[in-house]
């Protein structure tokens, strides 16, 4: 049953350590992108839980905004302006929906975010929504890892190991305990420091090709 254990965090290691982050994006050819400065993230929405995560990933994306010369509203602002018109963020389905959000918010662009996965990978996609058209104007996609797997399947293999050794489970039983482990472990899980670290790289990835109006530097240091 031991050896079982050790097998099973030898082939996590050897996944967790394949990982990086990657993606692509597309820019819609000979539109002006000067045009848009101020932008907004109308919505956050997929495989995650919970609005602190949520505001993370866009204020994630805000910083990559930023960097890029874009304006984009706070997501708090957003979201008491578009309640204060009864729009719902589950009203947001489609482009043109987000285009509605947008006039709401009276800005010329709209950012829609989607997290595909989210587990010991994390994939998502960002679109920016011409308010005017509802047409997109930018799309991308990134993919990485989280890192969360392997500090779960540890402390839950380690705790598997010991009760088998105490009450002798069967491999069944075990394989059972840690993948439940496993499971239970990612499905209510918070961003640490080292997961944020790992999708702001990701949303690195998707902002690549998001061109560029205005190129900003980092702030001053503190004196």
């Amino acid at each position: 049953m031991r050896t079982f254990v050790i097998y099973i965090l030898l082939v996590v290691i050897a996944v967790s350590g394949c990982a990086s982050s990657k993606g692509e994006s597309y820019v819609r050819t000979g539109f002006d992108f000067s045009r848009v400065r101020q932008v907004a993230i109308v919505e956050v929405t997929g495989a995650i839980r919970g609005e602190v995560v949520k505001n993370q990933v866009a204020s994630f994306f805000e910083m990559e905004l930023l960097k890029k010369g874009y304006a984009p509203i706070e997501r708090a602002s957003v979201q008491n302006l578009l309640e204060e018109q009864k729009f719902q963020a589950s009203d947001i389905t489609t482009t043109q929906d987000a285009a509605k959000a947008g006039e709401i918010l009276n800005v010329p662009a709209v950012i829609l975010v989607n997290i595909t996965e989210a587990d010991e990978d994390i994939s998502m996609n960002g679109k920016m929504v011409d308010v005017q058209t509802g047409e997109i104007l930018w799309s991308g996609y990134g993919s990485g890892s989280t890192g969360k797997t392997l500090a779960t399947i540890v402390g839950v293999a380690a705790g598997a190991a010991a009760g088998a050794a105490v009450g002798g489970d069967s491999d069944e039983q075990l394989a059972g305990a840690i993948i439940g482990g496993i499971l239970g472990g990612v499905a209510g899980h918070a961003l640490s420091p080292k997961e944020a670290e790992q999708v702001k790289k990701v949303i690195t990835k998707v902002c690549e090709n998001l061109p560029i109006i205005y190129q900003m530097g980092p702030s001053p240091p503190p004196r």
